[in-house]
């Protein structure tokens, strides 16, 4: 019986679960641990900032040497229930030697918090980081956006109330806006989302309240399903924004697509650095 888009429960379950998909997803894992705490011995971070309440409302810090640097605030994925801020600070080494202020953010995870409450997180994160970057060599009227998957669905609702008003541009790596399949399917069980709030957390039925540009970013051997989302949401905001563009990278799955970030050559590095308007420090 079909559940969505003619696809069974079955069949949905498998267009979302990219761990069975990607069944060396853990040497991810492992590899981006291995690199982020050497990144934590050879640079300087601020960890654990509070930007609210929450024990998860957290957010970490790499100052860039120069002050009024521009800032990069990077969302982890996870499916709003999992991973953790500092399996990411590998990032942080290419922007830092850009002259990046990288910032890593934290969010009440599901099923404890809901979707409503996640994003509001999300929104006080970036007003926070838009009210004290300058203390970590920021400039709070340069502050870049990079999501991936549950991440890259948080960065694209920041674009959608005043918070907007912040954002110089928003890059989504196999971001998720419509919300439907994930109540279908299997992940709810983690989640717990309700039909209404899957509506209104749903990017595809919201309006921008800005116009900065937009990069939604797919790897060529990611689900059907992954591709979908991107694509769709460039057609519902296509005509709202005037710089949106969906970005194909070859060869890459859910998880290798964060590797593209830094690959040396990546149409994605070539693409964030051009969209940022920095040099690459590798030339």
């Amino acid at each position: 019986m079909s559940v969505y888009k003619g696809y069974s429960q079955e069949e949905l379950n498998y267009q979302y679960n990219v761990r069975l998909q990607v069944p060396d997803y853990a040497s991810y894992f492992d590899r981006w641990e291995r690199l982020s705490r050497q990144t934590e011995l050879d640079y300087t971070v601020q960890k654990d900032i509070s930007y609210g309440n929450h024990p998860k409302e957290r957010l970490d810090i790499f100052p860039s040497g120069i002050p009024h640097s521009k800032t990069l605030v990077f969302i982890h994925g996870g499916y709003w229930h999992l991973l953790d801020k500092s399996m990411f600070y590998f990032l942080a080494v290419h922007f830092l030697k850009c002259g990046v202020t990288t910032v890593l953010v934290n969010y009440p995870l599901a099923p404890e918090s809901s979707i409503d409450e996640i994003v509001l997180s999300s929104r006080k994160s970036i007003r926070w980081i838009h009210e004290n970057i300058k203390r970590f060599n920021g400039d709070p009227a340069e502050l870049f956006l990079l999501g991936h998957s549950a991440g890259g669905h948080l960065a694209s609702m920041l674009l959608i109330e005043h918070e907007a008003a912040f954002v110089r541009c928003m890059i989504s790596l196999s971001g998720l806006f419509r919300l439907e399949p994930i109540v279908l399917s299997y992940l709810n069980e983690s989640i717990g989302m309700d039909r209404d709030e899957e509506i209104r957390n749903s990017p595809v039925f919201l309006n921008p309240s800005t116009d900065c540009p937009v990069l939604l970013v797919k790897g060529t051997d990611e689900s059907d399903e992954f591709k979908a989302q991107s694509e769709e949401l460039y057609h519902c905001w296509k005509m709202k924004m005037s710089n949106i563009k969906v970005l194909d990278i070859p060869g890459k799955n859910h998880y290798s697509i964060i590797d593209a970030v830094l690959e040396k050559g990546s149409p994605l590095r070539t693409a964030i650095l051009h969209l940022m308007n920095i040099q690459d420090h590798e030339g």
